[in-house]
């Protein structure tokens, strides 16, 4: 969830669930209160009395105010019967309230305690109406609801009958309400954020405190561990690229390790191979100075040995700069459109003068098409044919050695077999021999040397021209290599299609 989406969700439960459960828990309140009010005073809950108490407070007393209102309309002696009054009086204190009885101006009868505010401030003698539903509000140092009763005396007296409820005293379970309340909006807030605080905290602090903890080790140079997106957010992408980050930073690592290895390697390797070449200049060298060479025959072999050995120099070190050009991908290559028939006619005969002077055969086979051309960079070829005659030669073990090479038309392509007669390569070796630094003969005393890395070249030159190398082998019998480039085709332009 997108932290945009959060934010709205936030904002809506900061809102809403608040009043949604402050609504919840002042019903439930105002429930208990009502049925604790109907518990304790006889009155049947409704909820208009939390917003109107004053219908409250009427109705604590409409019973006793009903039966004063009868008997002082049918027995009105009895307000002079002391104990019929104090048995109304005991019933009204039951609901925080009390009578007075006035005959004329005099206070006969008095239920409780009163204050003098509330004794001289009532209603003269057929003042305001009450009724069993209704009273006169007094303010002052006492709160109450008066409700009078007017009648006479059976001497003719003017009689007043009031029933006085005190505020203060009456439905504390409506005073508490208020604070119930307001306690409630306080827990119910502190549950809110309490919530809102998980959420974000699980959300958002933890997998901040997760890529931290990723940061660390990466500065501490460990990149073993991963860093896991729990979610789909922008912290959960932000998670995922910095496990992308760390997963290259770690592949890059690597391939660096790797890479320097395999200089290593390469540096060794050549530095080897360079050792027999230089050992043979010295020894021919000395022979040379020391007079060994005293005949033309001796004089004319030793330069042509050294002249061979510095060859194998020029070679190899011709190997490690096409190396590092390789490395950067900074070959150069200047294409041409080349005859397939003439091209490697030439090849071949210029290679045919090496062989022979080694007494290797060679045959070659032309299946191609005069016509046929090719786009590709003569020179870079020419590599790649000399370094698989080369590596052929190194590997002959045969009196007589053999290299054929066949020229084949294969649809959009033509083909290039090159086959010797060698030792052949073991089926597990195979599949690496154009790995860079891949020697199926491991050992560094080996007659055959060479850096290990002629048969990459080949690979990334073929490869470069769009094409594709592979080999076939069978121990004591021998290699066949082969590779194909695409043929050249001309492409008529839209003018000449048209006509």
């Amino acid at each position: 969830m997108k932290f945009k989406n959060k934010i709205i969700i936030s904002f809506c439960i900061i809102i809403f669930v608040p009043l949604l459960l402050a609504l919840i828990v002042l019903c439930s309140i105002q429930h208990f209160q009502l049925r604790a009010i109907e518990q304790t005073y006889g009155v049947s809950g409704s909820y208009s009395y939390f917003s109107n108490p004053m219908q409250l407070l009427s109705r604590f007393t409409k019973g006793s105010f009903e039966e004063l209102s009868e008997t002082a309309s049918v027995r009105p002696e009895k307000f002079q019967d002391r104990e019929y009054l104090d048995k109304i009086n005991a019933e009204l204190g039951e609901k925080s309230s009390y009578l007075i009885v006035r005959r004329d101006r005099e206070l006969v009868y008095i239920g409780e305690d009163a204050g003098v505010t509330m004794l001289t401030g009532l209603p003269e003698y057929g003042g305001e109406a009450s009724d069993a539903n209704s009273g006169m509000y007094v303010d002052g140092k006492e709160q109450a609801l008066i409700k009078q009763i007017d009648f006479r005396y059976p001497d003719g007296a003017e009689g007043s009958a009031f029933i006085v409820t005190i505020l203060e005293e009456t439905v504390p379970e409506v005073k508490r309400l208020l604070a119930d309340v307001l306690i409630s909006v306080i827990l119910i807030l502190l549950l809110t954020a309490c919530m809102l605080t998980v959420w974000i905290y699980t959300s958002l602090i933890n997998p901040i405190q997760k890529l931290q903890t990723a940061v660390l080790n990466i500065k501490e140079g460990n990149l073993d561990f991963t860093v896991e997106a729990e979610s789909s957010d922008e912290i959960g992408e932000l998670c995922k690229s910095f496990e992308e980050m760390r997963q290259r930073l770690k592949d890059n690592i690597e391939e660096t390790m790797t890479v320097e290895k395999e200089n290593r390697t390469l540096i060794s390797n050549i530095a080897h191979d360079l050792k027999t070449p230089i050992t043979a200049l010295k020894g021919y060298a000395e022979g040379l100075i020391d007079g060994v060479a005293d005949t033309p025959e001796k004089h004319e072999r030793y330069i042509r040995t050294i002249y061979s050995k510095a060859n194998e120099m020029d070679t190899l070190i011709n190997e490690l700069t096409l190396y590092a050009k390789i490395d950067t991908n900074r070959i150069p290559y200047n294409f041409a459109r080349l005859n397939v028939a003439d091209y490697f006619g030439d090849c071949v005969e210029e290679i045919g003068l090496d062989l022979e002077e080694k007494n290797i055969g060679l045959t070659y086979f032309n299946y191609v098409d005069e016509a046929v051309q090719i786009i590709a960079d003569p020179e870079q070829l020419r590599r790649v044919i000399n370094n698989i005659i080369g590596n052929s030669v190194k590997y002959l073990d045969k009196q007589r050695g053999l290299i054929n090479i066949r020229i084949k038309d294969v649809g959009d392509f033509i083909q290039v077999e090159l086959e010797d007669n060698g030792r052949g390569i073991a089926a597990r070796d195979l599949p690496y021999v154009f790995d860079r630094f891949y020697r199926a003969d491991s050992s560094r005393n080996s007659a055959t040397g060479g850096s290990g890395i002629g048969l990459s070249i080949v690979k990334k030159i073929i490869e470069d021209h769009g094409g594709k190398i592979w080999a076939t082998s069978r121990e004591s019998i021998g290699t066949v290599m082969y590779f194909v480039i695409r043929k050249y085709q001309e492409v008529p332009n839209e003018q000449s299609a048209d006509h």
